[in-house]
């Protein structure tokens, strides 16, 4: 949150999070931050002083109390798909950052082993491998071998892609008719 890098950067105290940040609500959230204040000094209670508290406060009346699952889901079901293997890779750990979540790296590993594509993940499992970022990198030069490999299927060393573009067998285009004195017969 860029509000706790300035607290960071600033080296502010914790009685003055509250204040410095509630100095910079405008609109809707200054009138919900002042209704909250007056509805706590009317009942009796204590003010928010600290930081998390406020955080709290925020999160409970602006964060839809279904918003945790949903991310759950998202992490749950996140697969590599059309993205690269770093871009899957930093999608999983925004989503990790996101829910707070800080799983052991066994569980980061097999998180990220199960949503990898099959070509990639069939390769990488069979190579060793210390953590989390030794495996993502395996991937990529694995995923960047992927790339360069032709994707048609092939049948010894003819490709059906090239037949069906109008080639013959060898790859090449066949070539037209012939008369006996070997001039080209056109159609």
């Amino acid at each position: 949150m860029k509000v706790e890098q300035l607290f960071a950067c600033q080296h502010t105290s914790k009685e003055r999070k509250v204040p410095l940040a509630t100095l910079s609500f405008q609109g809707y959230a200054l009138y919900w931050w002042t209704s909250l204040v007056r509805e706590k000094r009317i009942h009796g209670d204590p003010p928010l002083e600290y930081w998390n508290d406020l955080k709290g406060a925020l999160r409970k009346r602006h964060i839809p109390s279904y918003y945790e699952r949903e991310l759950m889901d998202k992490l749950q079901w996140l697969r590599q798909g059309s993205m690269s293997v770093k871009e899957y890779r930093q999608q999983m750990e925004l989503l990790l950052l996101i829910a707070g979540l800080r799983e052991e790296e066994i569980t980061s590993i097999g998180r990220f082993l199960s949503g990898l594509n099959m070509e990639v993940r069939e390769k990488v499992k069979l190579l060793p491998y210390g953590d989390l970022d030794d495996l993502v990198q395996l991937c990529v030069k694995v995923e960047q071998q992927l790339k360069r490999k032709p994707t048609s299927k092939s049948y010894g060393s003819h490709s059906y892609a090239k037949k069906d573009q109008g080639q013959g067998i060898l790859g090449v285009a066949p070539s037209k008719p012939k008369d006996d004195k070997g001039k080209t017969i056109e159609k």
